[in-house]
Order: structure tokens, then sequence, then C-alpha cells
């Protein structure tokens, strides 16, 4: 059963403050995430670190319904992305899955089965997904260190309240799961290409998702 935290906290918690992809081309990664309409829920700077396979994590989209899903995958795909599971109905909606020409994996999906008015390209929440081994330390780790948990699903997931200053949610997920989920192997090595701003300092948890204090960050986008 899930099980939801009080909502009494300090103001002083840790939370998500700014999610950063870490990508070999700017210019092109501006190009492609301006056109697939998710530039504001994001930063770009420029790397060259080594990576290979699954990265463990995605970024996960939902919406109001399947064709607001069909156009923002459209979109993705006009702009170079890699369909990696198409949009279809499920048991939990409809949904599918595009990986961009930097990547990263992202998945737009809606619990509506059908339609009941047009397309739009509003997003209704963004989610920051990251496989880890065992979720329900790492969920202990951030507890640790000043966040929310707003949702926990035993060690299956735990989802983090979000913070003032970032649209976007954190939640855990165990990695192998994550991986069939968005249709990819869970091999992977090198670096995670994300880095994740925090209102609480730096740090590195047991599965190398790397955390810096939000104000050293610097937004490529805005």
């Amino acid at each position: 059963m899930a099980t939801t935290a009080s909502t009494a906290a300090s103001t002083s918690l840790a939370s998500l403050a700014s999610v950063t992809l870490e990508v070999a081309d700017l210019e092109a990664a501006r190009r492609f995430y301006s056109a697939f309409g998710v530039d504001t829920y994001i930063d770009l700077r420029a790397s060259e670190a080594h990576s290979t396979g699954f990265r463990g994590f995605t970024l996960a989209l939902t919406v109001s319904g399947p064709a607001t899903v069909d156009g923002f995958v459209g979109a993705a795909v006009d702009a170079g992305a890699t369909v990696l599971k198409p949009a279809a109905k499920s048991l939990w909606g409809y949904g599918g899955v595009v990986q961009a020409p930097d990547g990263t994996i992202w998945k737009i999906a809606t619990s509506a089965k059908k339609d009941t008015g047009p397309a739009t390209r509003e997003i209704d929440e963004v989610v920051l997904l990251i496989g880890v081994e065992d979720v329900k330390a790492t969920k202990q780790f951030y507890v640790g260190r000043g966040m929310t948990v707003a949702k926990s699903f035993g060690g299956k997931y735990a989802e983090f309240a979000p913070g003032q200053s970032s649209p976007v949610k954190l939640a855990l997920y165990k990695r192998r799961a994550l991986a069939k989920d968005l249709g990819v192997p869970a091999d992977g090595t090198g670096s995670h290409r994300i880095v994740l701003g925090s209102t609480a300092g730096a740090c590195t948890d047991a599965d190398g998702f790397v955390w810096e204090t939000a104000a050293s960050l610097a937004p490529t986008l805005s």
C-alpha cells in the first residue's frame, strides 16, 4: 500500500531545484528541446563524458490525452528523436517512449485512454525517474539529506515532494524495472550525463547520480 508523508515540513528541507542534461552538441540539443517543447523544464551544458548503454534515468511527461501524447512524440521524432516504444494503449492509459539525439530517454503518457478534447502542447507534470539498485536505501539517503517523501510503494517506487524552484518531480524506481518499462537493456557504463541541482549542497548517491548546489549550475536554456 502506498504511504504519504506528512505535510508538516521545514521550509529549509532539501529539494530538486534543477535538472541539467549534459550533451555533446549544445546547439543541436537546444534546437531539439525547443522543438520538442520541454526547454523550460531543463537546463543544458556541454560534456564529452563517456557513457554507454542505459544511463539509468528517464524524464516522463504526463499530459491530458492520447492526441497530446501523439503530438509530443511526433514533435520529438520530427526533431530527430528515435522511437523506443511506439505510443499505444496499456493497462494504465496511453503512452510512448522516445530517445533524444543526445541519448536522453523521454516517456510521454496519459492515464486517459480516450481523448475528451483536442490535442494541446500543455504538460501536466514532469517527473525525473532515476533507476536505482535499492529503492529503500536510496530513499533513506535522500530523506537523510532533508527531502520529503510524498509517495512510497515499498521497495519498488518512491516519489519526493517537489521544491518550489523546480517544475520537475524526483522519483526512484528499480533500475532493471525502469529499463524494462522503457524497452531498453538495463546495462550501461560511464556517466549518467545528468546533473541535479540541490537546495542543500553537493553530493553523489549510491548509484552515481551527482547533485550540485543549484547556484553553481549555469543554465544555458532560459
